[in-house]
């Protein structure tokens, strides 16, 4: 079950991963035409790699060896949660703008709570149902808010978007257990690990490991990349799996919400666009909601839990 006393601080990095993960679509905009897809995808994951291992050597924490069970699900973590989306979303982009694309990634909170619901026997009360239609409604206001077209597209790219929704959903999903018997530092690891394997197989298979492209990008790009390396993908991601282990799938997945919206504020405060009565109009939508997935059983945090009788086994 998940923790119904949780603390402030994991809320607050919840939110923060919402915060970096908006970052992410500035940060690309640093390499965007600058090199193929599928390498641009294995650098960043190559870079959270190297980030993560030396986490782990910095703090002498050593790499669990998981079981064939678990290494099993593993593999499978790093297909969906990292190879397949990527791909999805790299390909996907190539077909529908970045708007559109963004208001269907936000898809993502309804689908981990039905997912959660059918799978994992998660409740979903009307509150909670009603924060996610909240959440949802926020990023379709705040995307369609920047870009009057945002409902203009393809279906082949709708598809491929609606493809990084299923891939979350079973990285999201299916990391419950894991998070619970290897801790999100272990999990996440050991999923991009596995998952940068694959990019980086994909890569050299495709023969777009261009070595010219790379010595060509400019300490900018290489600083997008950074930021999405290390900060985009191994810290929001060890963040984000807290979070599944301490609150759940659903509840944690709300704050995905939040990430057009981040965009959009780090959109206008860094590349000068334009904010309006809309977006903000979206972005109140989006806490409210996450205010009610999360506070659906209560706030749990004001007061410690009562401890239960013991009984025999």
């Amino acid at each position: 079950m998940p923790d119904r006393h949780a603390s402030p601080r994991l809320y607050l990095q919840l939110a923060l991963v919402s915060v970096i993960w908006g970052g992410t679509f500035i940060a690309g905009r640093l390499l965007a035409g600058s090199m193929p897809p599928l390498l641009a995808a294995s650098l960043r994951f190559g870079i959270a790699s190297l980030t993560l291992l030396a986490f782990l050597a910095a703090t002498r924490t050593p790499l669990v060896r998981p079981d064939s069970r678990q290494a099993l699900r593993l593999l499978l973590l790093g297909f969906f949660g990292i190879f397949g989306y990527n791909l999805c979303f790299f390909y996907g982009l190539k077909h529908v703008s970045a708007a559109r694309a963004s208001l269907i990634v936000a898809l993502n909170p309804a689908m981990i709570a039905l997912a959660s619901f059918i799978l994992l026997k998660e409740a979903l009360p009307p509150v909670k149902l009603s924060g996610v239609a909240l959440c949802l409604a926020g990023a379709g206001l705040v995307i369609i808010g920047k870009n009057g077209n945002a409902l203009a597209g393809g279906w082949a790219g709708d598809l491929l978007i609606l493809g990084c929704v299923a891939s979350w959903v079973v990285y999201s999903v299916g990391s419950r257990g894991l998070s619970r018997s290897l801790g999100p530092l272990q999990t996440v690891t050991w999923s991009i690990l596995l998952g940068t394997a694959m990019l980086w197989a994909a890569t050299w298979a495709q023969g777009a490991a261009d070595v010219a492209a790379i010595a060509r990008l400019t300490p900018a790009q290489w600083a997008g990349l950074l930021y999405l390396g290390a900060l985009g993908s191994a810290l929001a991601y060890i963040w984000y799996y807290d979070g599944i282990k301490q609150i759940g799938p659903t509840r944690s997945g709300a704050f995905i919400a939040l990430n057009p919206l981040t965009a959009v504020l780090l959109g206008a405060a860094l590349l000068g666009e334009r904010l309006t009565p809309a977006m903000a109009a979206g972005g109140a939508l989006a806490i409210a909601g996450i205010v009610l997935c999360n506070l659906a059983i209560g706030p749990a945090w004001r007061k410690p839990a009562q401890p239960l009788p013991s009984r025999s086994s």
